[in-house]
């Protein structure tokens, strides 16, 4: 008897979300070489659905705190900010709030390591 076998077939469906919003604070300097971007005393990591709201939060996050773009991608949806602790966390709950707020993005918690 020949086993029947079964296919799956996957789609990505984007929302309007914020999948992951992380500061990293004082990471190794290692790091930033590793990544190709300047040293700071903190990493901001976000993703974004759609992918191309990238840039929507790298301007919100440039006007909102004293903070850098290392590195944006407009077909993945990522986005990474250098800056300092304080900076980066301002930056990511504005990159947040404006989100919500105004395109009706659903948020994600901001973590820390």
């Amino acid at each position: 008897m020949e086993e029947e076998k079964k296919r799956f077939i996957q789609e990505f469906v984007p929302g309007k979300q914020i999948t992951l919003s992380h500061l990293i604070a004082n990471p190794d300097e290692d790091m930033f070489d590793k990544l190709g971007i300047q040293q700071a005393g903190a990493l901001g990591i976000l993703t974004l659905t759609p992918s191309e709201s990238v840039i929507i939060a790298g301007d919100r996050a440039t006007k909102a705190a004293n903070v850098e773009i290392g590195f944006l991608d407009r077909f993945t949806g990522s986005l990474v900010l250098v800056g300092s602790v304080s900076e980066v966390e301002i930056a990511l709950n504005e990159i947040n709030q404006f989100l919500k707020e105004i395109l009706s993005f659903t948020p994600t918690k901001i973590t820390k390591s």
